[in-house]
């Protein structure tokens, strides 16, 4: 069987060039670092466990950041059955499938290949939408793994922590001594604060940038596998108002993994400039969907 997900070459095309600067960034980064601390060892072994534990353990932190376990055919037999149909149709190995007991209503992809791969719905998003919607986001979540942009985000978005993890540390440790036997080391840091911050927010304006172009690419692959973009188009619109409603400290958590969900996790008033965000904005989600539908001649329920 011919794969319904066929290769996208501009999502395939932007990964590549974020991969290759963010190589770059990186292998910056690490040279700066050993300049600054004078220990090849030390940087080296950081980097390689951190990026190791990222790689290997992504999926494992985010399953139980969302509270999230795996669910056999007999305890969910309408979630496997709508994800059964959706990869035949796809021609792509099945991924385990998980809920979320939390009432957000949203989903994810997560995994390192699409051997390793978990589906995860939340119990809010069952509640809310019906099969023929539930099934566009699960197409769209599944696109995400048959084009392996889920490793890829994960790899990509390393640089971004490790970067991250070491201005949260510089700026609260107690390295910045206040003698003058203590300046050369408050001098150090300073410089590795200063490159650390500059390579995070490098990092994260490329992964920002791939994040909303391949969102776009899974609701236009999954909407071409299920043949009915007015059902996702439906979903993504019940789902973000209904985000819109969901107290603030119940969204906290989730907005660490907003890159992995089917729709940004951001509560009302929330006002973030387009360059800083994770998804396109609703509309222009809407109107990709509604020329999708107005090739394939789907007509909205």
């Amino acid at each position: 069987m011919r794969s319904r997900f066929e290769p996208d070459r501009k999502l395939t095309g932007r990964m590549l060039v974020t991969m290759f600067l963010l190589g770059l960034l990186y292998v910056a980064f690490i040279a700066a670092l050993i300049v600054l601390l004078k220990s090849v060892a030390l940087v080296v072994v950081i980097a390689v466990a951190l990026l190791g534990a990222q790689y290997w353990f992504s999926d494992r932190i985010a399953m139980y950041a969302m509270r999230s376990r795996v669910v056999s055919p007999e305890e969910e037999p309408e979630l496997h059955g709508i994800v059964d149909r959706l990869c035949a149709t796809a021609d792509m190995p099945k991924p385990k499938v998980a809920v979320s007991d939390m009432d957000l209503p949203n989903a994810f992809a997560t995994g390192r290949n699409p051997n390793k791969s978990v589906v995860c719905v939340t119990r809010g998003l069952q509640r809310r939408l019906d099969p023929a919607e539930l099934q566009g986001v699960l197409a769209h979540e599944l696109s995400h793994v048959a084009h392996r942009d889920v490793a890829v985000i994960t790899i990509a978005s390393f640089l971004g922590v490790i970067a991250g993890l070491i201005v949260r540390f510089a700026f609260y440790s107690q390295l910045f001594g206040r003698g003058r036997r203590d300046q050369n080391t408050a001098a150090i840091f300073a410089l590795v604060l200063l490159v650390s911050a500059a390579v995070y927010a490098i990092s994260f304006l490329l992964i920002r940038a791939l994040s909303r172009y391949r969102e776009l690419a899974a609701d236009r692959a999954g909407a071409l596998l299920t043949g009915r973009p007015s059902a996702l188009a439906s979903a993504l619109t019940k789902v973000s108002g209904d985000i819109a409603r969901i107290p603030t400290e119940d969204l906290r958590t989730a907005q660490t993994f907003n890159a992995f969900f089917f729709t940004p996790a951001l509560g009302p008033g929330t006002t973030l400039s387009n360059i800083f965000a994770t998804h396109p904005p609703l509309q222009k989600r809407l109107d990709a969907l509604a020329e999708i539908s107005a090739r394939l001649g789907d007509e909205a329920p």
